[in-house]
């Protein structure tokens, strides 16, 4: 048995993925297949048949294979696709005022107006010509699917655009000929119908690109070049050139070029990154080193033990592509939809038809009919029905701080009952902040924190970042004493800033009460020694963001449960949950292993928000049922992210809840109401109740569609004015 993955074109909506899974699957030698419609991929499972059987399947089933996936492709939206759309929607607009200045008495444009019925006929047939070169895409789409016998919405938009089209221009020739045929010209229905089916699509692929974008992010955290070491000799090479068991050499500032382990040498590192420890690790003969990790200071030259797609960074990518493979329910439901909804309605025009032309209505009116049935029943309240909510959340949260990048986090937050905090960079701001100097000297505190302040700024340690100068002072004689701390002298004194090891260095003896205080507060602890005598001590450590207290109390009383879930020692993480309430601690895992909770919590049947910051957050973010990450997190954190809370207040996740349970309600509402109306239009366009006197032409048939429209705007701009 073996697998493949292909990238498809011509993958529209959910309908196309589901008739190629399902077409896939039926195929001999096909085990499985799993179409991932974002990316645009398929992953086959399959024996006993070859990579060029399984590509002519795609191209049996209207598709067409763009070989096996290797990387993911440059952005599908491009300045071009931007002008097109706002062109071709200035258009629409002079048309919808051409057609609109007759309807409300509005100033006609000259000699383009109903006094003229050939010119602006004219007029009306060439928006229309311009609109179909414009969505010639969709239409081949359609036609495509439909000669494959897997008809999708395309295939709908085809009929509805192609009969509307036809007719109209029956209707053109007969005004040519001098008849009034002006009525019934709906040229205009052909140019909204394409118009609006480009931007829902347009919109589609901005969310395509991001997750694109986060996968493009994870790949380059990992450098193009590393330095192979051969003999006594340092050559620079590409990335690609590097082969397992290599010695490479990486000094201060570099990053780790592949996964492997400490040769010889000495130097600290960041890599919470990958591990989520935020404080920096020691490498030294025999530690495991990881692709993508800086080096702050020190050299060492390690073996490379994997290279290519066996490193860590590529582990994280196939976990968050298999993510974006899993299929909500509510994806499921769209799919199912898909299948039904378009045959059913091209059945019902046809039938429309048959049932005309038997009870001898003549082949206009027939026609009239079942161009009326397709315009009615062409989708745009349903489609209005979620987005328009979507857009008016998207305000409410966004005055609140938080930036959703899909629809469905409004219709899947209402159900969470469990929200997942990384600890660094999330409950915590991330960097390290100073928690307590015991002062022994006969200085100021202020004094001697600006001693040492002024020492720790010539360092390039990250601790150094926790200390802030407040008067300028002159450092003579700085050193770095590697895996001790640092030295330099100011006002003539000798000062040593460092971890215990300066203490055995200068032969001073451990006698600190505060020092286990630090240590239960989970501090790094640096010792300030003034002329071989201790005058200090400082604990530095991740500070917990404000009112996490407060916020935490808001997840009970509202029945969710809370979790910290981090890749820190247990004891820097039972600090954290204390200072912010939290019961629940899981610490200490990388990862894969974060990812693999989270999605034990959601196999369980637990909704779940994953909030994070860190590029070893993503995987964990893309399993949840909502991942949110921070603003001042790393841009793949962001990217893989459902939400992104602008303002870093975690308090503004309950307000997402709430917007969510009343944004769904909404979302009920608007989908009854699109429902209902092509439950009561269409039978009327059928011409079901024609002898009872109520009729309805295409024209009519699209100002109910606009009503219908308008009904589902009215009702979603509601959600505005609600108190969340």
């Amino acid at each position: 048995m073996k697998k493949i993955v292909l990238k498809v074109d011509g993958m529209t909506c959910s309908a196309c993925s589901s008739g190629l899974e399902k077409y896939l699957s039926k195929q001999n030698g096909v085990i499985s297949a799993n179409v991932n419609l974002v990316l645009s991929l398929v992953s086959i499972l399959y024996e006993n048949v070859s990579i060029k059987d399984l590509e002519n399947y795609i191209k049996e089933a209207g598709f067409k294979s763009l070989g096996e996936f290797k990387g993911i492709e440059d952005n599908e939206i491009n300045n071009s696709d931007k002008g097109k759309l706002v062109f071709f929607g200035i258009l629409l607009l002079i048309l919808m005022y051409v057609m609109a200045s007759q309807m409300f008495n509005l100033p006609a444009i000259p000699f383009v107006n109903h006094s003229y019925p050939i010119i602006l006929g004219t007029v009306l047939l060439v928006f229309a010509l311009l609109f179909l070169y414009y969505g010639f895409d969709i239409l081949k789409s359609g036609f495509k699917n439909l000669i494959h016998k897997m008809p999708n919405m395309d295939t709908l938009v085809l009929f509805s655009v192609c009969f509307s089209f036809i007719y109209s221009l029956y209707g053109y020739i007969n005004i040519i000929l001098g008849y009034n045929y002006l009525e019934n010209l709906y040229f205009e229905s052909v140019c909204m119908v394409i118009y609006f089916i480009k931007l829902g699509r347009f919109i589609e692929n901005i969310s395509k690109d991001k997750t694109k974008d986060a996968i493009r992010k994870l790949v380059v955290i990992t450098p193009q070049s590393a330095i192979l070491k051969e003999g006594d000799k340092a050559k620079k090479v590409s990335i690609d050139e590097v082969q397992k068991g290599d010695l490479l050499i990486c000094k201060s500032g570099d990053k780790i070029a592949v996964d492997g382990v400490v040769e010889s040498g000495r130097c600290y590192v960041d890599e919470s990154f990958i591990t989520g420890e935020s404080a920096p690790a020691l490498k030294e003969k025999g530690s495991h080193v990881i692709a993508g990790s800086i080096s702050y200071d020190g050299y060492i030259e390690y073996k490379a033990l994997k290279i290519g797609k066996e490193t860590a960074i590529s582990e994280i990518v196939k976990l968050v592509v298999e993510a974006t493979n899993t299929k909500s329910k509510i994806q499921g439901l769209a799919d199912k939809i898909s299948g039904y909804f378009v045959p059913i309605i091209l059945l019902i025009s046809f039938l429309t038809f048959i049932l005309q032309m038997l009870f001898d209505s003549g082949l206009e009116e027939s026609l009239i009919h079942m161009v009326t049935v397709l315009v009615v029943a062409c989708p745009c309240a349903l489609g209005l029905a979620v987005p328009l909510v979507i857009l008016v959340s998207n305000v409410l949260c966004a005055k609140r701080g938080l930036f959703l990048r899909n629809g469905e986090v409004l219709e899947k937050a209402r159900d969470v009952d469990m929200v997942i905090f990384d600890k660094t960079g999330t409950l915590t701001f991330g960097k390290p902040k100073v928690f307590k100097m015991f002062n022994y000297s006969n200085y100021k505190d202020s004094k001697l924190f600006n001693i040492v302040s002024n020492i720790e700024k010539m360092s390039s340690h990250p601790i150094s970042v926790a200390f802030n100068v407040r008067k300028q002072l002159d450092v003579d004689d700085f050193k770095v004493l590697t895996g001790i701390g640092i030295y330099g002298r100011v006002s003539g004194n000798d000062y040593y800033l460092g971890n215990d090891k300066i203490l055995a260095k200068l032969n001073i003896k451990d006698n600190f009460d505060d020092y286990d205080y630090l240590v239960l507060n989970g501090c790094t602890i640096i010792y300030v020694v003034e002329n071989k005598k201790v005058i200090g001590l400082i604990g530095v450590r991740d500070i917990v963001r404000d009112d996490m207290k407060e916020v935490i109390l808001e997840f009970d009383n509202n029945n969710i449960d809370t979790v910290m879930l981090t890749g820190d020692n247990e004891m820097a993480a039972k600090v954290i949950a204390s200072d912010t309430l939290i019961k629940n601690v899981v610490a200490g895992v990388l990862p894969k292993e974060k990812a693999l909770y989270v999605k034990n919590m959601v196999d369980s049947g637990r909704n779940v928000i994953m909030v994070g910051d860190g590029i070893n957050d993503a995987p964990a973010l893309a399993s949840a049922t909502i991942g949110i990450s921070v603003n001042d997190g790393t841009d793949v954190a962001m990217d893989c992210s459902d939400v992104i809370l602008m303002n870093n207040d975690m308090k503004n996740i309950l307000d997402l809840i709430n917007i969510s349970k009343k944004s769904y309600k909404i979302i009920k509402q608007n989908l009854f109401w699109a429902f209902f109306y092509n439950l009561c239009m269409i039978p009327i366009a059928m011409g079901l109740f024609r002898d009872f006197g109520l009729n309805m032409t295409p024209m009519f048939g699209s100002i109910a569609m606009v009503f219908s429209s308008l009904t589902v705007v009215l009702n979603s701009l509601r959600l505005g004015r609600m108190k969340i």
